[in-house]
């Protein structure tokens, strides 16, 4: 696929993904999610790449949300598979990728957007990053998972503040709810995330693809069965094999 809206870049084993549509706040239409969707399935095949970093161009916007002009004249079963599509595609797919995505939140990460950044695994953003899911302000709900992935971040009683309300917050808020991991400055953003994802290129690969598929599970009747079934999987498996040989030989380990 020939990407128009997104700009793939790595650096070893990270890779970055860059929203690419600045002229409309780098907002979600169905072509940039199907090229999102293409290229995240592409780089979870590829044997180098451990880390993924997403985010948008320019330090206005991240993504300032939807493109509402896509959906405006919609009925009912035309909006159903556009969520439901959306979901599948990108939101579903990151969530569940085998390689951790970090979100660097540069600027307006709203509706949609603010649901994308939810749907990686972690999230920095920057000071001037505005955060919020405006959706009841057009008579509708998130649609991409936004009812369900803001309770399971902050908790009930502050999503439900932050849907019904539909205002946005500041970086230092969202990282006071634990919307985000931490905060930076426009110009050290993506500074920070590579380093972030330096420190966990390091790591097992087999390890990390394991947890993300617990973590996704905590809280869920099966949680705990899943993660006492890959603990015991990985035994078997030669990250373990090199990364204790590693620790009993007092050396680093070679994943």
């Amino acid at each position: 696929m020939i990407y128009e809206n997104i700009i793939l870049g790595n650096e070893g084993k990270i890779a970055t993904v860059t929203i690419n549509r600045p002229e409309s706040l780098n907002a979600l239409n169905y072509k940039t999610i199907r090229e999102l969707s293409d290229a995240f399935g592409k780089l979870n095949d590829d044997r180098e790449i451990r880390v993924i970093i997403l985010t948008g161009s320019g330090e206005k916007s991240f993504v300032a949300g939807a493109d509402i002009k896509e959906f405006s004249d919609f009925g009912t079963e035309a909006a159903e598979d556009l969520a439901r599509n959306g979901q599948n595609l990108l939101f579903n797919k990151i969530e569940n990728l085998n390689k951790p995505v970090i979100a660097a939140v540069n600027g307006f990460a709203l509706g949609g957007g603010l649901e994308l950044a939810m749907a990686c695994h972690i999230r920095y953003a920057s000071d001037n990053a505005k955060l919020g899911l405006p959706e009841v302000t057009l008579g509708l709900i998130p649609g991409y998972g936004g009812t369900q992935r803001l309770p399971q971040l902050v908790g009930k009683g502050i999503a439900n503040e932050l849907i019904f309300s539909a205002k946005m917050i500041t970086a230092e808020r969202a990282k006071e709810i634990g919307l985000v991991n931490e905060v930076f400055s426009s110009s050290e953003l993506l500074e920070k995330t590579k380093e972030l994802a330096t420190l966990i290129s390091r790591n097992s690969p087999m390890g990390i693809s394991k947890a993300i598929a617990a973590v996704n599970l905590a809280g869920i009747s099966n949680g705990f069965e899943t993660e006492i079934k890959s603990f015991g999987e990985l035994f078997e498996m030669d990250d373990k094999k090199e990364g204790v040989a590693a620790f009993l030989e007092k050396r680093k380990p070679a994943f």
